[in-house]
């Protein structure tokens, strides 16, 4: 009953290169052990399933953040060119005056342009970069979330396990192993409950407003079905599941309670989502807030912390310290970017980019870069139903500019890769607060920015 995986296609681009601002430092075995105490499920240890993530040669190793921004002055003419045109067109008054921004070389890691590089802005859903980075390093690219159903004491209790993605479908499949077990026991009446204890009871995190609830995020509980925007998603899984079991013969003795499944209870059936890596594929192409809150959470779990935005923040920090990504200025406080109080500096969202255009990282990161929207994708966040790269100078960048959007009331932010004039990948991030301009206005400034790194806006 394992839930169909969505295809990904193949990626599009693979930047790759030298990287030398991020230095390694290689840990000995002491320090390892030290590592793995640090964290429950540490970055240095099974977290890095599969090639090591931060050494080509296997061994284990962790990089230190720079404390000061490269800086590259032998730049070529094609970079030097996007450096000016960028220092004109930043000052463009549709992006207002509190504007960061940074460019990266991919390949020699150089800044090819730095503007305000190191001031923390409100990034918006950019954040969910810092939060796919951390869940696909601490759970693995293939980790499955499970929603099981266990029987005790004439109840049939649906017990939640973080899975976002879980259908009506899937509840139906659930239904049917459980029906063949009731008849099977001659019964023909069953109580239905809920189990969600794995995360606690929700709460806005610091910077939600209160209207955020259900629509622009729902309260963020361990069982959700079909992705209702409801505020108790738990119970509402349970009803669908109780008129599935109906649908097939089952009376449903009385409404859908909580309880906490008992160890004695005995397992009947259970369900796997997708791989995390199809599901961090989906959630940074449309940019869901939803899934960002879920795998926050799941991210803490599996490291050892409390399933609360904090504990999730914490792991979020300690994964990008470890690879080397500096956190000066950085402040977070959820996973999906709704936070009004997050602060995170455009050249923190660069050298988390940066990341998915190193190959020692393909395996872990890949499902991140492959998920970004192109300019002019449909069905993405960067699609024309959106506006995006629609102006006569940012329209040449269609199907080139591969990015992370971001937009709240006074927050409009763009980071990604393209391929530059001179054939190298740029690493680029764009982030501007309080301008007075339209929205459509911001967006069409700030494409502009990334057709300009692009250099087909020359």
């Amino acid at each position: 009953m394992n839930h169909s995986p969505e295809v990904v296609p193949p990626p599009t681009f693979t930047p790759g290169g030298r990287h030398g601002h991020r230095k390694p430092k290689q840990f000995g075995a002491g320090a390892r052990r030290a590592l793995v105490l640090a964290m429950a499920v540490p970055v240095a240890s099974a977290a890095l399933v599969g090639p090591s993530a931060f050494a080509a040669d296997g061994k284990t190793t962790a990089t230190a953040p720079d404390t000061t921004p490269d800086t590259n002055g032998g730049l070529d003419s094609a970079d030097q060119a996007i450096a000016a045109n960028l220092n004109t067109r930043v000052i463009d008054e549709r992006l207002g005056n509190n504007v960061s921004g940074v460019v990266l070389d991919a390949e020699s890691d150089g800044t090819v342009w730095d503007h305000n590089g190191a001031t923390a802005l409100m990034p918006a859903s950019n954040t969910k970069l810092a939060t796919a980075t951390a869940a696909l390093t601490v759970l693995g690219p293939d980790h499955r979330f499970k929603t099981k159903v266990v029987y005790g004491d004439g109840t049939l209790t649906l017990v939640g396990g973080g899975d976002r993605t879980l259908t009506t479908a899937d509840l139906a499949a659930m239904a049917k192993d459980a029906v063949a077990g009731l008849k099977a026991a001659g019964l023909t009446g069953v109580k239905v409950a809920v189990d969600d204890s794995l995360f606690p009871e929700p709460t806005l995190a610091n910077g939600w407003k209160p209207d955020y609830f259900p629509g622009d995020v729902a309260p963020v509980r361990a069982l959700v079905v079909d992705g209702h925007a409801v505020d108790d998603t738990s119970i509402d899984a349970g009803q669908v599941f109780a008129q599935q079991l109906a649908a097939d013969g089952i009376t449903v003795d009385g409404e859908v309670t909580r309880r906490t499944a008992a160890i004695t209870d005995v397992p009947v059936t259970r369900h796997k989502s997708a791989k995390l890596s199809d599901i961090v594929h989906h959630m940074i192409k449309v940019s869901d807030n939803n899934t960002a809150e879920t795998l926050l959470r799941m991210t803490a779990l599996r490291a050892g912390q409390p399933a609360t935005f904090e504990g999730g923040t914490t792991v979020v920090r300690d994964v990008l310290s470890r690879y080397g990504v500096s956190l000066e200025n950085f402040e977070m406080y959820d996973g999906s970017g709704l936070s009004r109080a997050n602060r995170i500096p455009a050249r923190t969202l660069a050298e988390i980019l940066d990341l998915l255009t190193e190959k020692r990282f393909e395996y872990l990161l890949s499902s991140i870069r492959d998920g970004l929207p192109v300019a002019g994708e449909a069905d993405s966040t960067l699609g024309p139903e959106w506006g995006r790269f629609d102006d006569p100078n940012s329209s040449c960048a269609v199907g080139k500019v591969h990015a992370k959007t971001g937009t709240l009331t006074g927050a409009i932010a763009l980071s990604g890769l393209t391929q530059g004039k001179d054939g190298r990948w740029k690493v680029f991030s764009f982030v501007e607060n309080g301008s007075t301009a339209s929205g459509s206005a911001i967006k069409d400034a700030m494409d502009g920015l990334a057709a300009t790194v692009n250099g087909c806006w020359a």
